[in-house]
């Protein structure tokens, strides 16, 4: 989606080292995958940004990517999103128009744009929520998503949330833990995070933390599974408290180190900390 945050991304990309191509015409998918192939290691590995700036080309990106499937190219797709909201704050703050805005308002674009990326958006090997990303933020978080390419470790996204900001948008497995006593209501917890020791673990130590976390380990061993057998390399996995601070923080940071014993390469962000 335009002003979901292309450019910080390709910066991101291009400080891993990545050759960045950005807005690319999809017809051009092809060659420049040939041009790859003859240039052998001299090339780096290459990012392509592609979006509704190319007009008519764009809708032709499905059949460019089906005919880099023939050529034995698989390319990863990382689709960029963010809510509407802030969609518009960010194309007011730069006095910019949208791109398929025309002689309308900015949601208007807005959501023409969201039809003709819908089918894209379903088919991406990853998707990221940018709403609630700055730009450092949004960098740190592709970085960790692209450095290790190459490889064919599954990566896994553990995220905590707040669900009075709303649930995210790129996670595909949401768990609510407002099941268990909130640290909000204990005076000298208050003040603390999830990522504090005492709060860790009066979370933890709750009636039936524990036992969800082992059975919600349990249910995901074949889940993951599927993804290596399918080839799916990402997934976000999100766990829900009511402000995002004590619960989902506490939580979100065990399940990564329980996940990280399974091999699975594992990042724990926590998206809403620090908002209160």
């Amino acid at each position: 989606m335009s002003g979901a945050g292309r450019s910080t991304t390709g910066k991101a990309l291009e400080d891993l080292g990545w050759y960045v191509v950005d807005n690319l015409p999809p017809q051009m998918l092809e060659p420049l995958a040939e041009l790859a192939a003859r240039a052998g290691l001299s090339v780096p590995r290459i990012a392509v940004v592609v979006d509704v700036r190319g007009r008519s080309f764009f809708a032709q990106l499905t059949g460019a990517l089906a005919a880099l499937d023939t050529r034995h190219v698989s390319p990863r797709v990382l689709f960029l999103d963010a809510t509407d909201e802030v969609l518009v704050r960010r194309f007011e703050s730069v006095r910019r128009p949208h791109p398929l805005q025309g002689d309308d308002r900015i949601v208007d674009g807005i959501a023409r744009e969201r039809a003709l990326t819908g089918d894209l958006r379903s088919r991406a090997d990853v998707v990221v929520d940018s709403s609630s990303f700055n730009v450092h933020q949004l960098g740190a978080l592709v970085a960790s998503l692209f450095e290790a390419e190459g490889t064919d470790d599954l990566r896994v996204t553990v995220m905590s949330f707040g669900f009075k900001y709303g649930t995210p948008a790129d996670a595909e497995h949401i768990a609510d833990l407002r099941f268990l006593p909130n640290p909000h209501w204990e005076p000298e917890l208050r003040p603390l995070t999830g990522q504090d020791a005492p709060v860790s673990e009066y979370v933890l130590a709750a009636e039936g933390a524990r036992p969800f976390l082992d059975r919600y380990v349990e249910a995901l061993e074949p889940v993951l599974t599927g993804y290596r057998r399918e080839n799916k390399r990402y997934a976000t996995i999100a766990f829900g408290c009511t402000g995002g601070k004590h619960r989902s923080v506490a939580m979100a940071e065990e399940l990564g180190a329980r996940l990280r014993g399974t091999g699975v390469v594992v990042r724990v962000l926590h998206r809403d900390l620090g908002r209160e």
